[in-house]
């Protein structure tokens, strides 16, 4: 025998789907018209909408190259460390994210603001706001290939492009003052000992020139004798800064650590000799004069090794293509990039599509709901439970 429960569970089922027949038949011109209204309801109002046009370019980024430091280092012996360390310094695993970031900062933000008068343009009130309406506006991504992409936004194609082009011109600026890659590290490493280097060649060369030069001295000590001495000072700090900058970053037992020590003992004991052996030129009536040359000489030496360090690094610099190099140079664009007006339009005609569907089966359940038997019976009952609660 059947069961009269699942009898009338299943006519109550027709009996829905035919509702729900009977539901869209009757409401067929409002949900057709309905969504078509807002469709073009929206689509007027997208023409009230500014364009949006969006600049592109696309830079190649300076590739790290590890192996300039070594063969500088290979290269010259007596300073080679100092390469070493500033190359150490230069610790970069991914460039492009660090480009990245550095657009992304703030300083390029302020300068971007400042450049174009953003503020106004955007019509804030703080520096604060324009920032975050300039990052909604630009968007810089780096991909697997190397290419940096740049796109801005903005509501003048001439302005987009000249804002996207000004980018790049603010990352070159930025890199050459931060100095991002191996070589770069070098350079600017090196181009601050060596104007730390002329400045104290100067200071010798005036106290040298203060001194005089007397006949005593020039008999008593000619320039043959005195520069040999200089020199070896002069080489004797440089293996110095040698050991200490690889005894940073190598273990007591590195062979290379150990062999450049031995090179600083021997460089020591022969100065030590090479002093005690010219004591006696250090007294007499030259012997100001003496200290004064060997001290300008000294410092001479130093920044000849300084500079020619500096050379190299600008050179292996710009080997390493250091500058920015761009793929892609932003030009206004011809389309706008937003509102996309017929997909507004397909989008809100579907989405009230689904909202009328909604509204119109949420009602006829309500008024079904309301016109069964018993209905009023739960009404009053729900509302005299609801009367009795504190």
């Amino acid at each position: 025998m059947s069961d009269p429960t699942l009898s009338a569970e299943d006519d109550e089922d027709e009996i829905s789907l035919l509702d729900l027949a009977f539901t869209l038949r009757a409401h067929l011109k409002l949900l057709i018209l309905g969504p078509l209204l807002a469709g073009l309801c929206a689509l007027g109002i997208t023409f009230l909408i500014p364009p949006t046009f969006t600049a592109t370019t696309r830079v190649l980024v300076p590739q790290q190259q590890q192996g300039a430091a070594a063969m500088l280092a290979s290269q010259l012996g007596q300073l080679g460390a100092l390469g070493g360390a500033a190359g150490a310094m230069a610790g970069i695993r991914n460039p492009a994210d660090t480009y990245v970031a550095m657009l992304k900062s703030r300083t390029v933000a302020d300068i971007m603001l400042s450049r174009f008068k953003l503020k106004d343009l955007y019509e804030e009130d703080f520096l604060e706001d324009a920032r975050k309406e300039l990052g909604k506006r630009t968007r810089t991504s780096a991909g697997k290939d190397g290419l940096i992409t740049i796109e801005v936004d903005d509501n003048d194609p001439a302005r987009a492009a000249d804002m996207a082009n000004a980018y790049v011109e603010q990352l070159g600026a930025m890199m050459l003052k931060l100095a991002t890659t191996e070589a770069g590290q070098r350079r600017l490493f090196f181009e601050k000992r060596l104007q730390e280097a002329r400045d104290e060649l100067t200071r010798a060369e005036v106290a040298l020139r203060a001194g005089g030069v007397g006949q005593a001295a020039l008999k008593a000590t000619p320039q043959s004798a005195l520069e040999p001495l200089a020199k070896l000072r002069a080489q004797a700090t440089a293996q110095e800064v040698r050991v200490a900058s690889m005894g940073g970053a190598m273990t007591e037992s590195n062979p290379e650590l150990q062999q450049a020590r031995r090179e600083l003992s021997a460089l020591r004991a022969q100065l030590e000799r090479a002093e005690q052996e010219d004591a006696g030129t250090t007294t007499g009536s030259g012997a100001e004069y003496i200290a004064r040359y060997r001290a300008f000489k000294y410092q001479e030496t130093l920044f000849e090794l300084m500079a020619k360090q500096y050379e190299m690094a600008r050179l292996d610099e710009a080997r390493e293509g250091a500058t920015i190099q761009v793929v892609d140079r932003a030009i206004p664009p011809e389309r706008k990039s937003k509102p996309k007006k017929g997909l507004i339009a397909v989008i809100t005609t579907a989405a009230a599509a689904i909202a009328l569907l909604i509204f119109i089966f949420v009602r006829q359940t309500w008024r079904r709901a309301i016109s069964a038997p018993g209905a009023r019976a739960r009404q009053a009952q729900i509302l005299g439970t609801a009367g009795d609660r504190p």
